[in-house]
């Protein structure tokens, strides 16, 4: 007697690859790549997609106060909490086309295969696009998981600004309206608690490729902390000021640096220092730098290492570096997050079906699913990315690895949607 094929097993794996594909054409670079940074034309623009995508299935299209938008499939059992499964469609300035919105592609692939074959289910299932996960336009990022998590309040959100000085507020408000004057999304202004939420996503690191595995749980995620650091010198003639009178913002950054980066190497090998932003002022060749400004991205498993190294770096702001003052910004602080074990196990189950020698992995990078952990069972599922490549518009996966992997987050799916 045959047995009854899985969800995943019945997933079209054409139409999945090809709404990818479609997908990637919303803020496409030439000759590859990807720019749709939070709220702007081009963000706006997939959401709209993937809201005409889910309506064309018959499912029902939400949108929130943060932009969030959800495509819902109704359960027989309404009533019910709703398993919710997604990421994000926003990217980085020069980004590659899967980064999040893998997540959301299969979310929408999961539907269609529920919808084409006729599967009725208990519970509802609601396909998420969370706004501003990236942080690259608007800082800090995963804004809008986080409010809808209870994480971060509203005022806080909508009064971050970009390097133009555009408000939050403002690019949400002009997103929200074209929502509106789409005319097939409905307004649904509070969260709502998940049964559980699972999140899709390209590892971001090169594990799953040098062990040849298409698939992975995820057991967490680690901690991040954000920091902006201003330095405060003196502007002064290049030519004429004697350095023992020079208060140089660029050599007190420098050194300050150096100071950080020893601080952050008397910790073990998982730690992980970024300053992603740096920037001097006045900006003249021959004007000692008043000022410089960066930023800082902390990583580590641990919360214990990430206070350790927040203790450091607030006692070494407190000193003058090379005669200039320092003020130091905690801009986000998001603890390391460990996922609920009987998901993990369910997802590493359908992982396994599919690989075998699926390992499970802890995530490096910060995902919209930090934030669900904290209001629900939350578990994430990896595939692999060439040669870790990520950011960037080199960034790469294979169809056959990511068909599999979308079978795989169908077959957990199927799991979870009859109690």
């Amino acid at each position: 007697m045959s047995q009854t094929p899985s969800l995943g097993e019945r997933l079209d794996g054409e139409r999945f690859w090809a709404d990818l594909q479609a997908q990637a054409e919303i803020g496409a670079l030439h000759p590859r790549g990807l720019r749709r940074l939070a709220l702007d034309e081009n963000d706006n623009r997939a959401r709209l997609w993937l809201i005409d995508q889910g309506q064309a299935l018959g499912c029902h299209a939400y949108h929130d106060a943060m932009g969030n938008v959800f495509l819902r499939r109704e359960g027989q059992e309404p009533e019910l909490p709703a398993l919710l499964v997604g990421s994000h469609m926003d990217s980085q300035p020069s980004a590659g086309s899967y980064d999040g919105t893998l997540g959301v592609v299969a979310g929408l692939a999961v539907l269609r295969t529920l919808q084409e074959q006729g599967i009725e289910h208990a519970r509802p299932i609601e396909v998420v696009a969370w706004t501003n996960e990236e942080g690259a336009r608007f800082a800090p990022g995963a804004s809008g998981s986080a409010w809808f998590a209870g994480q971060r309040d509203a005022d806080t959100i909508l009064e971050a600004h970009d390097d133009q000085g555009t408000r939050f507020a403002d690019a949400l408000a002009s997103c929200l309206t074209l929502l509106d004057d789409h005319g097939t999304s409905t307004f649904r202004p509070a969260p709502f608690v998940p049964h559980a939420f699972l999140e899709l996503h390209i590892e971001q690191g090169p594990v799953l490729e040098s062990l040849s595995v298409p698939v992975c749980a995820v057991s967490g995620i680690q901690g991040v902390n954000w920091y902006e650091i201003e330095v405060h010198g003196q502007a002064n003639h290049a030519g004429t000021t004697p350095e023992a009178a020079r208060r140089d913002a660029l050599m007190g950054a420098h050194a300050l640096i150096g100071a950080l980066r020893d601080a952050v190497a008397g910790q073990d090998e998982q730690v992980r220092f970024t300053i992603g932003k740096f920037s001097v002022s006045p900006g003249s060749t021959n004007t000692i730098p008043q000022r410089a400004d960066f930023t800082i991205d902390l990583r580590h498993p641990s919360q214990a290492v990430l206070e350790r190294l927040d203790t450091a770096f607030h006692r070494l702001a407190q000193r003058q570096w090379s005669g200039c003052d320092i003020s130091l910004r905690v801009t986000s602080r998001v603890a390391p997050v460990s996922f609920d074990p009987a998901l993990v196990e369910l997802a590493d189950s359908a992982a396994k079906s599919y690989s075998p020698d699926a390992p499970q992995l802890v995530s490096g990078a910060f995902h919209d699913a930090i934030h669900l952990a904290r209001v629900c069972p939350t578990v994430m599922l990896f595939t692999p990315c060439r040669a870790g490549i990520s950011h960037h518009p080199d960034e790469h996966i294979e169809r056959s690895d990511a068909e599999t992997a979308v079978r795989a987050l169908a077959d957990t799916v199927e799991r979870l949607l009859n109690p």
